[in-house]
């Protein structure tokens, strides 16, 4: 789960880490009313959305008085914002943030992620903040591992500052931050914590002026004031559809739409597509446990996405036998009035019966019998 910049900043304040004074708007009335509220004379008008990159699409602009504040709102809300990580679509921006204009004297990267060669969350900094961090060399970037209970220690947050080139009373706030930072990160479970840039001002302090953090999806049900931030508005709607129902689904751009029991299952599923040749317009595991209720679900969320060309069913029955599946498949193919070829491949417990109640269903159903074989016959129906 991914929340808005505002909402970052808002648990920033609440674990210590500066930021600047803001106040998030949805209107220009309310724009104008920021701008009466915040010191001095110059703000930023920033873009709300759940995607990097908003300042080089236009996302982020400065204003020098209360009137060019108005201009930048009136051409920023409501505009679709096209950024690298939206994709050619964009999104919509509904929200924005405006902060009081600050004098930068240097600008710096500090991030938290979940990284698989050290098995945990491990602490990145830099001193090229403003940039995208995958531009950095390996060899320029900081790398801290937390500890599971403490967090980043003090000997690492000192460490830290010293080799962002901070000193005096800049490297104990810097050094306070990223602490701060980590137990934010541990206490709410999260994914990613970034603060791109985290800023030295000219009067020597140091705060986020950005704000990104993500969260474990698994992991809400222990926060409900951080699942009261989420913003349907910003997130696809076949994939919040497929949460509400306990399906994991990613949309994809390609062309065969892919429904599997388990994550594993899946990944393997999606990489023969491209072996053969194809390309996976979707990431859908329907869990060990998958129901006819279920996989129905799974079926209409496939084809609502008009890209869909064919639609691979890769099914291991363990838990649920394949006699079982095979009645869901038929019960959601009938559902759903299915408009395109559909490859079947059932493997597992009483698989013999589910491929018997396939052959005799009278449905245009194409079996396979191995997943080689399930990938090859899904590329040439999507062809």
């Amino acid at each position: 789960m991914n929340i808005h910049e505002f909402q970052a900043k808002s648990l920033f304040r609440e674990f210590g880490i500066p930021v600047p004074d803001g106040v998030a708007c949805r209107t220009l009335k309310e724009v104008g009313a920021a701008c009466d509220e915040l010191p001095g004379d110059v703000c930023v008008v920033k873009a709300q959305i759940h995607a990097g990159g908003r300042g080089k699409a236009g996302g982020v602009r400065v204003a020098h008085s209360k009137a060019e504040a108005l201009e930048h709102a009136r051409a920023i809300l409501g505009s679709t914002l096209v950024t690298h990580q939206t994709g050619p679509e964009g999104r919509v921006v509904r929200r924005l943030l405006v902060e009081e204009g600050l004098s930068i004297s240097r600008e710096f990267y500090a991030a938290i992620a979940v990284d698989r060669a050290h098995g945990g969350p491990v602490f990145i900094a830099s001193t090229e903040g403003g940039v995208e961090i995958e531009s950095v060399p390996q060899d320029q970037l900081i790398k801290e591992p937390l500890h599971p209970y403490e967090g980043l220690r003090s000997f690492q947050a000192n460490s830290i500052a010293y080799r962002l080139g901070l000193s005096g009373s800049a490297a104990k706030d810097c050094a306070k931050a990223v602490r701060n930072l980590a137990r934010l990160f541990l206490h709410y479970d999260c994914s990613l914590a970034e603060v791109n840039p985290l800023v030295e001002l000219d009067d020597g302090r140091v705060l986020a002026l950005d704000g990104k953090v993500n969260f474990d999806d698994n992991a809400l049900y222990r926060h409900p004031n951080i699942e009261s931030l989420r913003d349907a508005d910003e997130e696809d709607e076949a994939e919040a559809r497929a949460a509400a129902h306990n399906l994991s689904y990613v949309n994809l751009d390609g062309s065969i739409g892919c429904m599997v029991n388990g994550a594993g299952l899946a990944m393997g599923t999606m990489d023969i597509i491209q072996h053969h040749g194809g390309s996976p317009a979707n990431f859908l595991d329907v869990g060990g446990g998958a129901s006819v209720e279920r996989v129905t679900e799974a079926f209409k969320i496939i084809c609502q996405d008009p890209s869909v060309k064919a639609i691979l069913v890769n099914i291991f029955g363990g838990i649920v036998k394949c006699d079982l599946i095979a009645e869901g498949v038929l019960g959601a193919v009938k559902a759903v009035d299915l408009k395109v070829p559909l490859v079947v491949r059932l493997e597992g417990t009483n698989v013999e019966r589910g491929r018997q109640l396939l052959a005799e269903s009278g449905l245009p159903i194409i079996t396979a019998t191995d997943m080689t074989d399930a990938a090859h016959k899904a590329v040439e129906a999507a062809r």
